[in-house]
């Protein structure tokens, strides 16, 4: 149950167009708004029974950063107090972007997980292609990604440009470092979720190999096949058991959620 929250948001990163650096700030933001509200719960399995673990949510407000109006994105996320005595996580995310490109000028990263402690706090210069931490100044790539504002520049994404087993590279800064990654589009099919039948688009992301994850392809992301292109469901095998996050809850959504099929 380590790094549930940090789970959920490297998993949920969709799929970006372009080569990284190759035109790579085009898109607009034509999928969320703000005062949107995602909630998920997170399940954990050691026999295939799947127990509540934890929970997350992602809001987006809109602010105004350095008199920049910016989307404020927050994903928090914390282990069940049932399971706390077993591993605590209270963990907080947070992106700043920019409503026009959807590139990010700050993201925050504040987590204690089992009593480790992390906090980060990047800047972004866009115009000199740097990420300013307290470690550093380092040099990134145009159009840098963090990896909350990743997932709201990928929602804007037309993924019918894509075919089954296209893989779609991008670049994004964590832990002083930039991350070269890719998503590989699997197609569209019908799924069921705690929260009803869904048509939903299906990719794997190649994930960096971590705690409890390992590197490679063996994570399955599904999200709505509508103008939303909300996160729906995640899988993965962990070093012990699997780790499934669903779609709960959600408010002010920019469209009607047309890709539900039926409630459970």
């Amino acid at each position: 149950m380590k790094k549930l929250l940090s789970f959920l948001i490297w998993t949920t990163v969709a799929v970006l167009p372009l080569r990284a650096g190759d035109n790579f700030c085009g898109i607009r933001n034509n999928a969320f708004l703000d005062g949107e509200r995602i909630d998920y719960d997170i399940f954990y399995s050691v026999i295939g029974l799947y127990v509540n673990a934890g929970n997350a949510s992602f809001t987006t407000k809109l602010e105004n950063l350095n008199n920049k109006p910016v989307y404020h994105v927050i994903g928090s996320g914390s282990s069940n107090t049932s399971y706390d005595w077993i591993f605590k996580v209270r963990d907080q995310y947070e992106s700043y972007f920019d409503t026009a490109t959807l590139q990010p000028y700050k993201f925050i990263r504040n987590v204690n997980e089992g009593g480790f402690k992390i906090y980060e706090n990047v800047s972004f210069n866009q115009k000199t292609n740097t990420a300013i931490t307290d470690k550093g100044v380092f040099k990134v790539p145009s159009c840098i990604q963090d990896v909350l504002s990743s997932i709201y520049y990928a929602r804007n994404i037309n993924y019918n440009a894509y075919k089954p087993e296209d893989k779609i590279p991008f670049n994004m800064f964590l832990d002083n470092e930039v991350h070269q990654l890719y998503i590989k589009y699997m197609g569209k099919e019908k799924i069921k979720t705690r929260f009803g039948k869904f048509r939903a688009i299906k990719f794997k992301p190649l994930l960096v190999k971590g705690t409890i994850f390992e590197g490679g392809e063996g994570m399955t992301v599904w999200v709505s096949d509508d103008e939303n292109h909300i996160p729906l469901r995640i899988e993965s095998p962990i070093v012990v058991g699997s780790i499934k996050v669903d779609m709960m809850e959600y408010e002010n959504i920019r469209y009607p959620l047309s890709s539900l099929i039926s409630r459970r």
